[in-house]
């Protein structure tokens, strides 16, 4: 594959439907993978006056979240490929435009600056790439030597209820999908542990060390949940090709959802990988 041709169906991708969409549902997603994200940055613990990568920053609640926790002294650049997700990173940063940046772009491409930050951090960011190795080596020369990451990716479908229950019980009416290859780009793509090991030691990181995190996480009421639900993830990828069956499924998806209804809202098992290492 050619440089320039590098994650092309990603960038497509995002800079498309599914961009404008999370963009709009940006609200309800930060809801709810917050919890995720989060233990994610407590491992990393920004300190004051750090200078913090953050890949995949999407809409940007990370990146300002990261912001407060480094500084005044301290600065934040947040790289996404999509456009719409950073016209509102954009739009949300802006009491702390000294402290944040955004950047459109690849980061298994980008001509990153060499050594100029101290750690880097994803919340859901890095299983896009279409040659992970290759992403995770250009992302290592933008860290300082001793520096540091911290990312959060998803472990299987299966481990993952939120996501999976809803597509099972619409499986039977939307139209059948070819086999998904598990290494390709995808939420899915670092799930497998030693993989995800192999990967990130090839790429030249070290101490690198894999913690499961289990919680339950929801976006709001029932129809909050049902409308994301609808929306994102495997679900709303078979309904985007097969828009008519939405009347169809979703008195189903929501049968499912209010087995999961709290005082809280809908909670749901989530399962994530917490990634750490460092950079020797």
């Amino acid at each position: 594959m050619t440089q320039d041709r590098a994650n092309a169906a990603q960038v497509d991708y995002w800079n498309a439907h599914v961009g404008r969409t999370w963009a709009a549902q940006h609200e309800a997603l930060d809801r709810q993978i917050r919890p995720l994200g989060l233990a994610a940055m407590e491992a990393l613990a920004p300190a004051a006056g750090e200078r913090i990568l953050d890949l995949g920053c999407g809409c940007g609640e990370t990146t300002i979240d990261l912001a407060h926790r480094v500084g005044p002294e301290g600065a934040v650049e947040g790289v996404d490929i999509s456009a719409p997700m950073l016209d509102v990173a954009r739009q949300r940063a802006l009491p702390l435009s000294g402290t944040v940046s955004f950047r459109e772009a690849d980061a298994q491409t980008e001509a990153l600056a060499r050594e100029q930050y101290d750690a880097f951090y994803s919340r859901f960011g890095v299983m896009f790439f279409d040659d992970p190795v290759a992403a995770f080596a250009n992302i290592r020369h933008a860290i300082k030597p001793g520096g540091r990451f911290t990312f959060v990716c998803w472990r299987a479908l299966a481990d993952n209820p939120w996501m999976a229950e809803p597509l099972a019980v619409a499986q039977p009416h939307v139209p059948p999908r070819p086999t998904a290859d598990p290494l390709a780009p995808g939420p899915f793509a670092l799930a497998d542990p030693e993989r995800l090991t192999a990967v990130l030691h090839e790429a030249g990181w070290s101490s690198v060390r894999l913690t499961r995190f289990d919680t339950r996480i929801g976006a709001g009421d029932l129809n909050a949940a049902l409308d994301l639900a609808l929306r994102v993830g495997p679900l709303g990828s078979a309904l985007r090709e097969a828009p008519a069956l939405v009347p169809v499924v979703t008195p189903l998806v929501r049968e499912v959802l209010s087995r999961y209804q709290t005082a809280d809202g809908v909670r749901m098992p989530a399962s994530i990988w917490v990634v750490a290492g460092r950079r020797l």
